[in-house]
């Protein structure tokens, strides 16, 4: 641990922002009950709220001038194999902690009149699971990070089997055993680097452990398993429209705005600082694999004529846009792909919100069953627009920041790739227009779109509060790159290093 790493451990904030709604979420589960649902809402919206105060302290007391970890918290955990619970963030992970905890409050206020069976248990799933995607970002031993990563598994799968759609269970199945597959090799990973490493677990011991080119290649595949997985990549990201489609309109919220960001995490926090030379030599099938899911899937998601499915194949195109910056090792590119991923949160958690609330009055994702929704919804439809404006990635909407920071690294790096990579703001602009065309405007399309009311105060909020967090990200980015810049080029710095 380093000295600047010792000044920072006062208080532990980051135990606090991982088990406050964990705790939260146990005592749902002990005191909520379904013929009391108020008090269960209640409650989960006092462990949602308070796991999100408890994150604010990182942020006002971080140092932005230093790449060092922060909040840094260290005890023996397991002794015989030199396992530590061993905490803290940096300019990368603080706005993934943050992002956590904001979207755990609108998971809960997204269900809150929605969910009318097994309340007690569904909020306590998204507590539980908001807790654990905490401790991912936060973790730094390795061990402690695999435990927490391969938990998170376990409240979206029971999210999705239980409160999901007719095909749930095939869905949650199909989506555990996707990510289980996959995180397996990173185990064997890490198990390799305890051993090379002089029996440590320790991530930053491992970013400074000198391997041979063979060794990183090995482990950048096999590290690549869970991550490409989780992003999710082409072609292993089949798993997410199925997972998408039948989960509830909360665990699509997590699902997109938290959960696909774990994989892209594992590439800045693993792949690239422990195996850099096979990064540097990988690159190029990263940059294709990142192509073929910013092009190809932006075409599948054109066709699509089930709003959710649609939006799940943006997702994967977006998250290519991720992986694309991380891979192209310039300061733009890095920088942008982490906006891109927080923007992401916002947008695409904002756009499943939006389909969930047409969802909730007419039971149809079909965009064939709408049709003239601005008649009888304005208030919804402006909303609706503004997410798919910044879906396509419109200037002043937070949506553009990511991917215009994205093009002009990848231009930097090589002017075709960027040239490739700028395709997408005219597919996403093609997908997410073309959709809300026929779903808002024109004539009202049956007597099920008449017969609809705009959104109610709760909606109302969620949506305003989403609208503010899009387009203050789009007008003033400054504060979000600020923040993360001295870890990224102190990243970008340690990879430019060959190991070898």
């Amino acid at each position: 641990m380093t000295a600047s790493d010792m000044a920072s451990n006062t208080f532990p904030w980051l135990t606090l922002a991982i088990f406050v709604p964990i705790v939260f979420g146990l005592l749902v589960l002990a005191l909520g009950r379904d013929d009391r649902p108020g008090l269960t809402r209640g409650l989960s919206l006092v462990g949602a709220l308070a796991g999100f105060v408890v994150t604010i302290p990182l942020y006002t007391g971080f140092d932005s001038s230093t790449a060092a970890m922060q909040f840094v918290e260290k005890a023996s955990w397991i002794e015989a194999f030199n396992v530590n619970y061993h905490l803290g963030v940096d300019g990368i992970s603080l706005w993934f902690v943050l992002l956590t905890a904001f979207i755990t409050i609108i998971v809960v206020l997204a269900g809150w009149e929605v969910i009318t069976s097994r309340v007690a248990q569904y909020m306590a799933a998204f507590l539980i699971l908001s807790g654990l995607m905490v401790g991912v970002f936060a973790a730094l031993d390795g061990l402690l990070f695999y435990v927490f990563f391969e938990a998170t598994l376990i409240p979206m799968y029971i999210i999705i089997g239980v409160w999901g759609g007719p095909n749930r269970v095939y869905a949650a199945f199909k989506f555990f055993l996707y990510t289980l597959l996959g995180s397996l090799l990173t185990l064997v990973a890490f198990l390799y680097l305890w051993n090379v490493s002089g029996g440590s677990f320790d991530i930053q011991t491992w970013h400074q452990t000198k391997l041979g080119y063979t060794p990183q290649v090995l482990i950048f595949l096999a590290l690549l398993a869970a991550f490409a997985v989780k992003v999710p990549m082409w072609p292993v990201h089949t798993w997410l429209p199925d997972a998408h489609v039948e989960a509830p309109t909360g665990g699509s919220v997590v699902l997109a705005a938290i959960m696909l960001k774990l994989g892209a995490y594992g590439f800045l926090r693993f792949s690239l600082p422990i195996a850099p030379d096979a990064s540097h030599s990988l690159a190029g099938l990263m940059i294709a694999l990142s192509l073929i899911a910013v092009i190809y899937i932006g075409l599948v998601a054109i066709v699509q004529d089930d709003m959710k499915k649609l939006v799940a194949y943006s997702s994967v195109a977006h998250m290519g846009f991720v992986t694309l910056g991380f891979f192209i090792f310039n300061t733009a590119g890095v920088e942008g792909a982490i906006v891109q991923m927080i923007s992401h949160g916002f947008v695409s958690g904002a756009m499943f919100f939006c389909i969930g609330v047409l969802y909730d009055r007419l039971h149809s994702r079909r965009i064939a069953d709408y049709g003239g929704v601005i008649n009888v919804m304005p208030r919804f439809v402006t909303f609706f627009v503004l997410f798919s404006m910044a879906n396509s990635g419109l200037p002043a909407t937070s949506g553009f920041v990511g991917e215009f920071m994205v093009i002009m690294g990848a231009v930097e790096h090589n002017f075709w790739i960027g040239l490739l990579a700028a395709t997408a703001l005219i597919l996403g602009a093609s997908y997410s227009l073309w959709m809300v065309k026929r779903v808002a405007f024109g004539d009202i399309a049956n007597d099920n779109v008449r017969a609809l009311t705009d959104i109610n105060a709760r909606e109302f909020l969620i949506l305003g509060v989403m609208a503010i967090a899009v387009l203050y990200m789009g007008i003033h980015p400054k504060p979000f790159t600020d923040v993360m810049h001295a870890s990224v080029e102190a990243l970008l710095q340690h990879v430019a290093v060959s190991k070898l």
